[in-house]
């Protein structure tokens, strides 16, 4: 399942977070790739303790638990801490996979479920720069609004394009969600936002309880905490 979450960041908040990751130290995006990513990665990146990154991935992380298309979507149970990237002057990362296993600061190791990408500027702002992902139902071009962020599997090819004009910036993180399976998650996705329709438009109809409750059933089953 690949879906867009708008409006995660907006307005004043959305300009000083861009601000202060405009302002900090860029380094060689090289840096923090595996052996696959070196070889067709050219960016540049935060780095990783870099104290504005720290800062401007916790603010964003907050927001994302706040948001419930997100939460409904991703179920997540562990969130790496987002990292930031910028593309410009026809750098650009080749067709790759994310890694399975990524490591937490505290040391724990979590497995990669969810692809997360936020994008700070505006399309209009840079030519190229899209993300390209090869979903089991095709190939999939991204390119949002600033303080959107598109939620993918990690499991799915991806690819960012050359951007030939201004510059693409962004941050991507990973998360391991309560469901493992994303046919499974795409399932109580699709369950919770028909729960939610129907109790809008037929409030207090008895069968929002029933589906509520085959709803949570499944993921009593299917819930890795």
């Amino acid at each position: 399942m690949i879906l867009a979450i708008p409006d995660v960041l907006t307005g004043a908040a959305l300009a000083a977070a861009r601000a202060k990751i405009e302002g900090a130290s860029w380094i060689d995006g090289r840096a923090t790739a595996g052996h696959q990513g070196a070889r067709v990665k050219d960016n540049q990146q935060l780095a990783v303790d870099d104290p504005v990154a720290r800062e401007v991935g916790a603010q964003l992380v907050a927001a994302l638990q706040k948001n419930p298309l997100f939460v409904s979507a991703a179920l997540p149970l562990h969130i790496l801490p987002p990292m930031f990237n910028r593309y410009s002057g026809g750098q650009t990362f080749g067709t790759h996979v994310d890694g399975s296993i990524r490591t937490m600061p505290d040391g724990r190791r979590i497995r990669t479920d969810l692809s997360c990408t936020f994008f700070f500027a505006e399309p209009e702002e840079y030519d190229g720069g899209e993300l390209i992902i090869e979903d089991t139902y095709g190939t999939k071009s991204v390119k949002l609004p600033a303080g959107h962020m598109v939620l993918y599997p990690s499991t799915s090819l991806h690819s960012v394009t050359p951007v030939t004009r201004g510059a693409r910036l962004c941050s991507f993180f990973w998360l391991q969600s309560m469901i493992r399976d994303d046919a499974r998650r795409a399932i109580l996705f699709e369950m919770d936002v028909g729960i939610q329709r129907v109790a809008a438009d037929s409030p207090g109809h008895p069968g929002v309880v029933q589906l509520t409750g085959v709803y949570h059933n499944l993921l009593r089953q299917w819930a890795e905490t």
